[in-house]
């Protein structure tokens, strides 16, 4: 018996996903429909996400960079899905959004941690197909998607799957191609969305657009279109990835500098209340 087989069928009833669950798994899908633009400025862990929530966003996402950072391990496998997932739960517990758990290509075993998504309370994954640096071949990029979806309807969610297409970033020599190829074949293994990072060009947004029968994701950087010239080429999720976190460490580098040369503290002169961090649940 596979290992996940064995942890798909030890599912009890306390792990079926709550009324509540499900509607917010409904609702992140129908945050995804056409004509609207689901903007995800990444969290990293509970009170980041309460902000993100309380500054007016419909939907939490986490980026996997950030949580590693703050956890002091790398990106890409510095941590284990346990430990991740020990995030995940704070984040849910802290919102009362859909909340979409970025899992890298899935840590050490796939099935098991999509499952500890959902018995966490997430709605959606993040599921990139690169590992150690490289792209995966296109055919265990796909049993992966597929086993992430099997995962989920074994559990009873209909779990947001957004495929992580890294062409661009791992230096493909047809990036757009190899993307729209890896789309087409995502998409019929079950994912529900597709995001591409590493693209600004809008011409090169709006070919993935076109050729991308389904919800196209972009990560948003300095330089990239604003969020209604994204919306305008059809793009209908734009997430930060990891750089709202990089910005709050530039921030306390900043302002420890400052402490520690110029003697003076003007670089926290903009922190947020006291009374509202401390507010967090």
């Amino acid at each position: 018996m596979s290992v996940e087989y064995a942890i798909l069928n030890d599912m009890t009833p306390a792990d079926t996903p709550s009324a509540s669950q499900l509607s917010r798994a409904a609702l992140l899908h129908t945050l995804h429909d056409e004509g609207r633009i689901l903007i995800l400025p990444n969290a990293w862990d509970a009170v980041s996400a309460r902000v993100v929530e309380e500054s007016g966003a419909a939907a939490i996402a986490t980026t996997s960079a950030g949580v590693a950072w703050s956890l002091g391990a790398r990106d890409g496998g510095g941590i284990s899905s346990e430990r991740a997932l020990d995030v995940a739960r704070s984040i849910v517990a802290a919102v009362d959004l859909p909340v979409s758990v970025d899992i890298e290509a899935g840590y050490a075993d796939l099935a098991v941690t999509v499952a500890g998504v959902i018995r966490a309370g997430g709605v959606g994954i993040n599921l990139e197909d690169a590992r150690d640096g490289a792209l995966l071949p296109l055919a265990e990029g796909v049993a992966n998607i597929a086993l992430a979806r099997a995962t989920a309807e074994e559990a009873g969610l209909p779990l947001f799957i957004n495929a992580r297409i890294d062409t661009f970033f791992k230096a493909h020599p047809t990036p757009l191609a190899e993307a729209i190829t890896r789309a087409h074949a995502y998409l019929a293994a079950g994912a529900s969305g597709i995001f591409v990072p590493g693209v600004t060009d809008p011409e090169t947004i709006a070919a993935l657009v076109r050729e991308i029968p389904a919800p196209v994701n972009i990560m948003a950087e300095p330089g990239s279109p604003s969020v209604p010239e994204l919306a305008a080429l059809g793009v209908r999720r734009v997430s930060a990835g990891s750089s709202i976190a990089q910005a709050a460490y530039a921030l306390v580098q900043d302002a420890a500098t400052e402490m520690l040369t110029a003697g003076t503290y003007d670089t926290v002169a903009g922190m947020l209340d006291y009374a509202r961090l401390n507010a967090v649940r």
